[in-house]
């Protein structure tokens, strides 16, 4: 797995890093989103994640 780059940016306001952010995300492919999704999956539940499906939600 490779990782994520990490981009640094420095905003005058809150607002601006929002709209950035969104724009950030809407310009990915969604070949990117799948692999920053699964490489999230993966460093919450390691090598052998469960399927969502099978995970039950505790409310």
């Amino acid at each position: 797995m490779e990782d994520a780059s990490r981009v640094v940016k420095v905003f005058k306001s809150h607002e601006e890093q929002e709209a950035w952010d969104i724009q950030y995300y809407i310009s990915l492919s969604p070949e990117e989103r799948q692999r920053i999704a699964r490489e999230l999956r993966e460093r919450c539940y390691g090598a052998n994640p469960p399927r969502i499906r099978d995970v039950s939600l505790k409310r």
